[in-house]
């Protein structure tokens, strides 16, 4: 009876505490403003990522409810459409966007907790089809993470395979340009399920989390591993966060068990980087989202207070620990934390949040949470927005480009923000470079990221900010390639017959481009994981167009 007393005063006066914060008398211009912004068709929201089309692809999972049917949100009018199936369950998949803007997804669930699946695939937003040819990783992978590669390659690890071989040890790259799989077997290692993975100056992929020892791992040839040094908290921040608030400058906090409100820090462009504490938040985070905004800070949602009673009891269950509703907001220049608007819905267990093109923020999932909140940021409220007239489609490294704006004269940031992508408490795509620029008649030239080690290739917000903090609308810029995916030829084969001694197949290029010139196209089959091919021919194969090809004459068995 005295253990249940003291867990209702510790939640009781918890949430005294997040009552009082959320009838602050401050406005918004210092608060920020959520309203809700609809109901998903779906239970729930798992994954999400803010398209270059503008719009939001998100999908579920977990309780009966399949991540084979995404969907997609238009944030400017609300409306849902139901896009077309991958074809295999992607609840507890890893996602990042690759250098053409495309969105590459690898691993899934095969309906068995810690059993992963070994498929990857591609989604093409701009003509809603998944890609069905990529090859297999080595294993499953169920809570894998993806991280850009300076080249455009994604690098896949972590990820449980099934219950008796645990977590995939083998860190994989997929090859863009051949469409196969690079495996790192010089860098196996067992790592947290999840893990935070970020893209450093150096060219190497920092691991800062969830476990207190971070490392570097080289992706050149067959990997390797390197130590970097432990934060020096020592807390296992599992269902925490980190972000790359800078080129090599790394925030992590909150999660663990019981939760905490700690966070540390780490320059990578220094000679020998060190972690050391920085301000903590307000409040214990177990479950958070930490996104980055065009105003540079680190703004950190949701999660609950968690006391030790277990994984994903916050606001369920009997003596929950107690969500928090308030946002909070990092700001690099002074490593404080100040306390926003408090949220109307809880935000726990598969919740995320997204920065959306005109700067505001997406936020959703938790179990049984189908409403999507939308966030304002305290500088939506601080006057009016500048404007970008036009800008350049894409950008290479270190190029100049001019940007058309009335307001160049009051501009004083010019700042990138790769779309974001986010699952399990950790954005996967999330870059941000602050852009060298000088004023000119009507507008800015504006100076491109010097390489892709600070600036991985792919689709960015472009936006400009005054002097009151306030940022544009922004623009989709692509950094390191086009402006838009290419199209894809898509090769079928519409028949199959054997006669006489002679297979013979019609293949149909049912794509929006001829295949390239020189590749040849056939028809295989595998017996015992033995590929075979019976005849071919040359490319180009135009658009809409069929051929018939035949076999030598065999023998064949099937």
């Amino acid at each position: 009876m005295r253990n249940r007393h003291l867990n209702f005063v510790t939640t009781l006066a918890a949430l005294i505490v997040l009552c009082y914060t959320s009838t602050s008398d401050a406005g918004p211009e210092t608060t920020g403003q959520w309203v809700q912004g609809g109901a998903l068709p779906i239970n729930w929201s798992v994954h999400s990522a803010v398209l270059p089309t503008g719009k939001a692809i998100l999908w579920p999972g977990d309780e009966g409810v399949t991540g084979n049917d995404t969907q997609s949100w238009d944030p400017d009018t609300g409306n849902f459409s139901l896009l077309t199936k991958p074809g295999y369950n992607l609840f507890c998949s890893g996602h990042t966007f690759l250098a053409d803007g495309r969105l590459f997804v690898a691993g899934g669930h095969n309906g068995q907790n810690n059993y992963g699946l070994k498929e990857a695939i591609i989604y093409n937003s701009s003509t809603d089809v998944w890609s069905e040819n990529l090859p297999d990783m080595n294993a499953g992978r169920w809570y894998p993470t993806i991280t850009i590669l300076p080249n455009g390659d994604p690098l896949v690890v972590s990820g449980s395979v099934d219950n008796t071989i645990g977590v995939n040890p083998l860190p994989q790259v997929f090859q863009m340009s051949t469409g196969t799989w690079r495996d790192l077997t010089n860098a196996q290692l067992q790592q947290d399920l999840y893990p935070f993975m970020l893209l450093a100056p150096n060219g190497k992929v920092f691991n800062p989390g969830p476990s207190p020892e971070t490392r570097y791992l080289d992706t050149a040839g067959t990997g390797s591993w390197s130590f970097v040094q432990s934060r020096p908290s020592g807390v296992f921040r599992d269902y925490g966060s980190s972000v790359m608030y800078e080129p090599g400058k790394v925030l992590t906090m909150g999660g663990s068990s019981p939760s905490t409100n700690t966070a540390e820090v780490i320059d990578l462009n220094q000679p020998t980087p060190s972690w050391r504490a920085t301000n903590s938040m307000q409040y214990s985070r177990r479950q958070l989202n930490a996104l980055l905004l065009p105003d540079g800070k680190v703004l950190v949602t949701g999660g609950y207070t968690e006391t030790g009673t277990g994984f994903n009891q916050g606001c369920a269950g009997q003596n929950p620990d107690p969500c928090v509703y308030p946002a909070e907001l990092w700001d690099p220049a002074t490593e404080t934390w100040s306390t926003l608007a408090a949220a109307s819905i809880p935000r726990v267990y598969h919740s995320a949040t997204d920065l959306l093109p005109d700067g505001r923020v997406m936020s959703t999932g938790g179990n049984h949470q189908p409403v999507i909140e939308i966030f304002s940021p305290p500088y939506l409220f601080k006057g009016a927005r500048p404007t970008i007239t036009s800008a350049p489609s894409s950008f290479n490294y270190g190029q100049s480009i001019f940007v058309q704006t009335p307001d160049a004269l009051s501009i004083d940031k010019v700042r990138i923000l790769r779309y974001s992508s986010t699952t399990h408490s950790f954005n996967q795509s999330q870059y941000i470079n602050s852009l060298s620029f000088s004023k000119t008649a009507g507008g800015l030239n504006v100076i491109a990221p010097p390489n892709a080690n600070v600036g991985p290739p792919g689709p960015y917000m472009l936006f400009i900010l005054n002097g009151n903090g306030v940022p544009s609308v922004s623009k989709l810029i692509q950094l390191g390639g086009g402006s838009s995916p290419p199209p894809l030829p898509d090769v079928i084969v519409t028949s199959v017959s054997y006669a006489n001694g002679i297979f013979t197949s019609t293949v149909k290029n049912q794509g929006a481009v001829a295949t390239p010139a020189g590749v040849a196209i056939g028809v295989a089959y595998s017996v015992d994981g033995v590929q075979h091919t019976w005849g071919g021919v040359n490319g180009p194969l135009a658009a809409g167009a069929s051929v018939t090809i035949g076999s030598d004459g065999g023998p064949y068995t099937i």
